[in-house]
């Protein structure tokens, strides 16, 4: 269907992007800012061009540069990674209509579940439990979103109905507080998303985070391959995933797996996505849809053995998954830390030339990074520069592996919050697995990092 793949991002996910289509015979385009010019991506492809300046909003946003780099190049698809604009609606729909193929769902699909007041109307529809709450986005009028919340009880949540990653969201403890919080929650989520809607949910104490990757073609097939734990997050950003869910029973992540593969087919879906939920008291409440491949996808991949962005490839291709429901099985466990630029303990932004970069190796051990000895780390862009992975025959195992691989990492010249994940690594908590997602805050409150600094790189 298509011999040529544009990548329409940076990094380590285009340099995953660009090894799938390796693998499937295929060739690439990078098409990259002014301050990319150098990512190890750009000198491997078959092709790159330059899409404007360092600032996301001349490039990697840029829908009608990116459109028109294909075109110039003879790309037949484009493949969004991850961020930016994978899941725009509007570019995907760009994309179909200047006779290109979107590596992804359709636009119908995004903008179902990109809207997460839509997204929950379709869950509920299709069988799927989600968090108590309003059915739509709340009214302007006071008393109606005070009758709202007494309904659902507190304390509850505004969300933001357009976005996520934490913005647009305040949680709500008493009666008096609430309408200044929707206030709140619907400016940020203006700026942030250019879209003011909010939303109320129920308010969950000490919930899990726990998502269900998914798979579908075009040929009526929907897969789910396992889940997830990204429970280990900080301000609602995710820093540690692992597969699969400790003291979860595989019997009830099945069921809940089930529901995701027919809701995928309810909708149309198409290509990976992931489902994400709220665990709490043994029970699952979806929360919203990733409409496309996640950052932690290579913990599922390590796993089941599933390479899911070939599989998405090959799907946008019009090509039927290569495997059946029954043909997954769970192998092992897998942990993944999210390694930042970074100081460690206060969080700051650490961009700068890496001196030296030394990944670590050995048995279970994978890196997915873009850095190299004498790359400069932009301060444009997302402070992630690799994930680190390790797999092991048990928990334990992949933990040991994985606290061994962040001691032998090296990349000097710039901070990362690999010595945070060596803490984490030995935490009491985290070994035991099963911890909600304030646990790391809880830790930080109590005084994990006090005494520390990482900034001297």
């Amino acid at each position: 269907m298509f011999e040529t793949v544009l990548i329409a991002n940076r990094g380590e996910i285009a340099l995953r992007v660009l090894r799938a289509c390796r693998a499937l015979g295929l060739k690439t385009v990078a098409a990259h800012s002014d301050a990319d010019a150098s990512l190890r991506h750009v000198a491997l492809a078959d092709n790159a061009i330059c899409i404007g300046p360092a600032a996301a909003a001349g490039s990697y946003l840029n829908i009608a540069e990116i459109i028109a780099a294909a075109q110039l190049t003879g790309a037949g698809a484009i493949h969004p990674g991850y961020g930016f604009l994978s899941e725009n609606a509007a570019f995907a729909e760009a994309v179909e209509k200047a006779g290109l193929v979107f590596i992804g769902p359709s636009a119908a699909a995004i903008r179902i579940m990109g809207d997460k007041v839509s997204a929950k109307r379709t869950m509920i529809a299709a069988g799927v439990p989600c968090v108590p709450g309003s059915a739509d986005a709340l009214p302007q009028d006071e008393q109606a979103v005070r009758a709202i919340a007494g309904a659902i009880g507190y304390p509850v949540i505004a969300k933001a109905a357009g976005g996520g990653g934490g913005r647009g969201m305040r949680v709500v403890r008493e009666a008096g507080a609430l309408m200044e919080a929707v206030s709140l929650a619907r400016e940020e989520a203006g700026r942030a998303f250019g879209n003011p809607q909010v939303y109320l949910e129920k308010f969950l104490e000490h919930p899990r985070h726990v998502e269900i990757q998914i798979l579908a073609d075009r040929h009526g097939r929907a897969v789910w391959l396992g889940e997830r734990d990204c429970s280990m997050q900080r301000r609602h950003q995710k820093i540690i995933e692992e597969a699969p869910a400790p003291g979860i029973a595989r019997e009830a992540i099945a069921g809940i797996g089930e529901l995701c593969a027919r809701a995928c087919l309810t909708i149309g879906y198409t290509g990976a996505g992931t489902f994400e939920f709220l665990y709490e008291d043994g029970c699952f409440y979806f929360i919203e849809m990733n409409t496309r491949v996640q950052v932690e996808h290579p913990v599922t991949e390590l796993v089941t053995g599933i390479d899911i962005v070939r599989e998405q490839i090959r799907v946008a291709q019009g090509e039927p998954l290569s495997f059946k429901q029954a043909d997954i099985r769970i192998q092992g466990h897998a942990v993944e830390c999210r390694i930042n630029a970074e100081d460690p303990f206060s969080f700051r932004p650490h961009p700068g030339r890496v001196e030296r970069w030394t990944p670590p190796g050995g048995p279970g051990i994978r890196v997915e990074s873009h850095l190299y000895s004498g790359y400069t780390v932009p301060p444009h862009y997302d402070s992630l520069v690799a994930k680190l992975l390790a797999h092991g025959a048990t928990r334990a195992e992949a933990i040991r592996r994985m606290h061994g691989a962040l001691a032998e990492m090296e990349a000097a010249g710039i901070a990362t919050n690999a010595p945070l994940h060596g803490l984490l690594m030995q935490e009491p908590g985290f070994a035991a697995g099963g911890f909600d997602i304030h646990h790391l805050e809880r830790l930080i409150d109590g005084g994990l990092l006090e005494g520390r600094s990482g900034d001297d790189g």
